[in-house]
């Protein structure tokens, strides 16, 4: 079984993708609720607001953070605060998965998180744009993970790359982990509603080439029951859909969101 394969099988299975699905499309349909380009909104608040909108969404549906469960609580222990300023249908739809599935793991001071030995961050992208993504231009924490491994098609197996000279960060990045960390690049137009989502291994790409080594199409995840049992299967190998309408509304003006706070 292939990295990729190994990933998506069991994330799919114990519900992560869900519950990262779940979360991308709470808070882009929050976006779309809230953006007004009369009000002042531009693709700087548009990518920035997404940005803390998917963060708070994914520590939401895994129990992170402010909404982490008490080790002595109940059941609706906490169920004001996890469902607070949620839509009706963000509530009726949000996974109910184990509050230990996932951890909290920040890189650098990016937010990251965990499941088993994978940890994932987060990257903003321009919609049509995921695939074509240049890491160079990213941030030095991205950049690190990028070129952390190559791929041997010889072995099918990854193995650590040498230094890449010009393209050292700043001192006092984090350079051992015992985590395999991958990355979520998102995107959103208020314009066209389209909305995607990829969870990947970044393939540093300074020269040219793939900007990964494989993807995964998030929002292809079908939703479950709410009791842990798909309602679909879900193929381990979908192709990125690029025009995913998500909301049915009379368009307004408004552009793709930039690559904003999540940039770290």
């Amino acid at each position: 079984m292939g990295e990729m394969d190994e990933v998506v099988t069991g994330m799919r299975d114990a519900g992560v993708l869900e519950g990262m699905r779940w979360a991308y499309l709470s808070a882009t349909g929050r976006v779309l609720d809230d953006y007004a380009e009369a009000t002042g909104h531009d693709p700087v608040w548009l990518g920035i607001t997404r940005f803390v909108l998917y963060r708070d969404r994914l520590d939401r549906v895994f129990s992170c953070g402010r909404y982490a469960v008490p080790m002595d609580s109940t059941a609706e222990a906490g169920r004001d605060v996890l469902h607070a300023e949620l839509t009706a249908d963000d509530v009726r739809t949000m996974p109910d998965l184990d509050p230990e599935l996932v951890s909290r793991a920040d890189l650098n001071g990016s937010p990251g998180w965990s499941w088993g030995p994978w940890r994932w961050l987060l990257a903003s992208a321009a919609v049509g744009g995921i695939l074509d993504l240049h890491w160079a231009q990213t941030s030095a924490t991205k950049q690190q993970i990028a070129r952390r491994v190559e791929l041997d098609p010889a072995q099918g197996s990854l193995f650590d790359l040498p230094e890449l000279e010009g393209v050292a960060g700043p001192e006092g990045l984090q350079r051992a982990d015992d985590l395999e960390t991958l990355v979520i690049a998102h995107a959103q137009d208020t314009v066209s509603l389209t909305v995607e989502a990829v969870l990947g291994r970044p393939r540093f790409n300074a020269g040219g080439g793939s900007a990964w080594h494989w993807n995964y199409n998030v929002l292809s995840t079908p939703p479950s029951d709410n009791r842990g049992t798909r309602l679909d299967p879900a193929p381990v190998v979908p192709p990125l859909v690029p025009d995913a309408p998500v909301r049915l509304r009379q368009p307004v003006a408004g552009t793709a969101g930039l690559r904003a706070a999540d940039d770290r």
